[in-house]
């Protein structure tokens, strides 16, 4: 994957909240958050250099590109977080205003025939057949017409992570999940099991408020 287009606009929008989340969340005092940083766009890049190129249609990309980040920035710490401290670093880091749009305008077509197009199209591509990195998920809507499930099978950020030693931080950022649901206003998020935890699979759940 080219580290151009979308994973350098990632790296502009977020450098600064994760710099700021290692000083709040972590502690690190802010010279040694700008030297983590600093040290991390370096990994950064060589961590999309070495993914593959997601297919047109795969929206799971801006998902590994952010666990790259992560990833970078986990490696150019001074100290390992446990998941409780990587869950709230992660979630401050990642909250900011253009999270939030883009949360809030996914939020306005939720549940809409555009939505459900978007999902059963995604469940079809089956993505993570090709690429290791990506996801493959089955649509299943709610008997009861109060929303949908998407039932994950593969997760690119598991791999990503279990290969640079982070697997047990997985759900740090699987908890990231209930914060946009909340962010985008339109649904309730559920979830009984993730593949990280041991789970079957990932049952992303979402509720009509």
């Amino acid at each position: 994957m080219k580290c151009s287009g979308m994973p350098a606009g990632m790296w502009i929008i977020y450098k600064k909240t994760f710099r700021d989340a290692l000083f709040t969340d972590l502690k690190y005092d802010k010279n040694t958050a700008k030297r983590i940083i600093k040290d991390a766009k370096p990994e950064y890049r060589k961590i999309i250099s070495k993914l593959p190129e997601f297919e047109k249609g795969d929206r799971f990309k801006t998902n590994i590109v952010n666990c790259a980040l992560l990833v970078a920035i986990l490696k150019s710490m001074d100290r390992r977080p446990d998941v409780k401290e990587l869950t709230d670093f992660y979630e401050h880091a990642m909250t900011t205003p253009a999270t939030r749009w883009f949360c809030r305008k996914a939020g306005r077509i939720k549940f809409s025939d555009k939505d459900i197009r978007k999902q059963k199209a995604t469940a079809d591509l089956k993505a993570g057949d090709r690429n290791p990195y990506s996801w493959n998920m089955d649509f299943l809507p709610y008997e009861d017409g109060s929303g949908y499930e998407a039932r994950f099978y593969t997760c690119g950020i598991c791999k990503l992570m279990k290969e640079n030693g982070f697997y047990d931080l997985v759900p740090a950022m699987c908890h990231l999940d209930y914060t946009m649901s909340e962010m985008g206003g339109a649904s309730v998020f559920v979830r009984d099991y993730t593949l990280a935890s041991g789970g079957p699979y990932c049952d992303c759940g979402y509720k009509r408020k």
